[in-house]
């Protein structure tokens, strides 16, 4: 049985749909058609966002939400300062994801579908990920893919980054000082995400791993007011929570030059 798609059981056919969608790395044109048209068919769309913002997701989207369509934000309880691995931050969190199945569930047992924004593509990093296991064995779910940042972002700036036999690994900025240097130096290629204020642990990892120089930083990738850089080149100020960092493999790429 596919991981992303759960066929309805005789009891969920009265019941509506849960739907994650992604929205992709942030260009609205690089929505795919389905979920385009599943935001515009939904009859509720809710969106992860902190309090006083309808965050990057529902932004994303704007557009093609019907009118009449509810609206349901799932504001976050607890923020990036908060330590990830404390028990008062993995307890809120928790409480967090368990009220927002419940407040969606009421919409799917009144028979609505509902549409669940997520950044990217909702199983990479992606919270939508924590509704669908708690609902997904009760309800009708879907999970309709979506560009990711890392696509997003090394399409924008051209950037081939793994060929052939490379290994490509994808690193959150939050492990610790030595793991991040110890993956770099087990890998080709790389994608560095969860930047934000580990932005000079990363650099002093990629340094020891031989990569510093080479990597690209890249901020609000495919968005109107990104931009990439060498990180050589930048001055090591905390990054936004739409960067990251790429680390090219293919060590015997072609150099460019005049064509034979």
């Amino acid at each position: 049985m596919s991981v992303a798609m759960f066929e309805p059981e005789p009891s969920k056919a009265s019941k509506g749909k849960m739907i994650g969608v992604g929205t992709g790395p942030g260009d609205p044109e690089l929505l795919t058609l389905k979920a385009v048209r599943t935001i515009e068919n939904a009859d509720v769309v809710a969106f992860f966002c902190k309090k006083g913002s309808t965050g990057n997701g529902r932004g994303i989207v704007e557009n093609f939400i019907r009118p009449g369509t509810l609206e349901m934000p799932l504001v976050y309880p607890v923020t990036v300062e908060s330590d990830k691995n404390g028990d008062d931050y993995r307890g809120a969190i928790a409480n967090f994801f368990d009220q927002c199945a419940s407040d969606i569930a009421v919409h799917l047992d009144a028979g609505r579908n509902v549409a669940v924004l997520s950044e990217g593509d909702p199983l990479f990093y992606g919270s939508y990920m924590h509704l669908h296991l708690r609902l997904a064995p009760s309800y009708p779910a879907e999970v309709v893919a979506g560009i990711t940042a890392m696509s997003g972002c090394w399409s924008m700036t051209g950037l081939p980054l793994v060929q052939g036999d490379d290994i490509l690994s994808v690193l959150p900025g939050t492990l610790a000082e030595e793991t991040l240097t110890e993956r770099l130096s087990g890998t080709d290629g790389a994608v560095i995400m969860k930047v934000g204020r580990n932005l000079p642990k990363i650099r002093r990892a990629l340094e020891r791993a031989g990569k510093l120089q080479s990597a690209l930083y890249v901020e609000r990738g495919t968005m109107e007011n990104g931009h990439a850089m060498s990180l050589v080149e930048h001055d090591g100020s905390p990054a936004p929570y739409f960067s990251l960092v790429l680390v090219p493999g293919w060590k015997d790429r072609p150099s460019g030059g005049d064509a034979a």
